[in-house]
């Protein structure tokens, strides 16, 4: 059974770690209901571990755009400087979190608060995309410095559950001129230091005392998190060429608004912080 657990819970995160959905809403939707017998340490250690092999997969997928070496000197110089706004993209979020990422987490982690940031940021992906937008900056590389920083400012959002790193990222970078395809591209490689700075501090704040049984449901979940994010990126590159967000905007409304009702049903209750 808690294979099981880590086989679903990893799909969860591989389908929505890239997607505007928020994979972090739908974790703790989701955890409500397969929680582990590791108590809720080892829960969230999971939860965010499994992140790592997501990274991956976005270095796998973007292997010739990421890797400068061996390239022309020219792209090999291009390589370097989106890196280097990249990291200038991550600052905020990692000042960000270390300030407030404990009280968040204590104040916020509940499905209510997930219901609520899904609800409002489907309906503001959805305004945003019925809006006319100037594309300005239609290739990865046109995004300067002082664009990036504040792309990173809107990163910033997604401390709240529910709000969805990638879709606080896709936004900003829309509004601030750029074209889907480049907007989602800048999220994705964003996510690198974001997320391996997420999981650094877990580790760091929870340790790695796991027992060996843990340690191998953290190993499937990994695999399992690596191929479903995998086709996720994929997916998401090939859909962001054809469409808009609009339907990932109307899903967040959707879920938002069922799970706001169920608990004032009374069939659902929010998560102890």
């Amino acid at each position: 059974m808690e294979i099981l657990k880590a086989v679903l819970l990893a799909v969860v995160e591989g389908i929505t770690e890239f997607l505007p959905i928020s994979s972090t809403g739908h974790l703790i939707l989701v955890g409500e209901y397969l929680s582990f017998q590791g108590g809720e340490d080892f829960a969230h250690a999971f939860h965010v571990i499994i992140q790592l092999p997501a990274i991956l997969a976005v270095v796998v997928y973007f292997w010739k755009d990421l890797w400068p070496f061996g390239q022309p000197a020219d792209r090999g110089r291009a390589t370097w400087m989106l890196w280097s706004k990249i990291v200038v993209a991550f600052l905020p979020a990692a000042v960000a979190g270390v300030l407030f990422a404990d009280i968040i987490e204590e104040k916020l982690f509940n499905s209510v608060n997930v219901a609520i940031a899904l609800f409002l940021g489907g309906v503001v992906l959805v305004v945003i995309e019925r809006a006319r937008h100037e594309h300005r900056l239609t290739d990865l590389h046109d995004l300067g410095y002082g664009t990036a920083l504040l792309i990173g400012c809107f990163q910033c959002l997604a401390m709240i559950p529910g709000t969805s790193r990638s879709a606080a990222t896709i936004i900003g970078a829309m509004l601030l001129g750029a074209s889907r395809s480049a907007a989602a591209e800048f999220s994705f490689f964003l996510a690198i230091p974001t997320m391996a700075g997420a999981t650094a501090y877990t580790l760091m704040k929870h340790g790695i005392g796991f027992s060996p049984a843990q340690w191998g449901l953290l190993a499937i979940g990994s695999v399992v998190s690596f191929a479903v994010a995998y086709g996720s990126i994929a997916f998401l590159m090939g859909y962001v060429r054809r469409h808009d967000f609009r339907l990932f905007g109307y899903y967040r409304i959707v879920l938002g608004a069922a799970v706001l009702i169920l608990f004032w049903l009374g069939w659902l209750a929010p998560a102890a912080p």
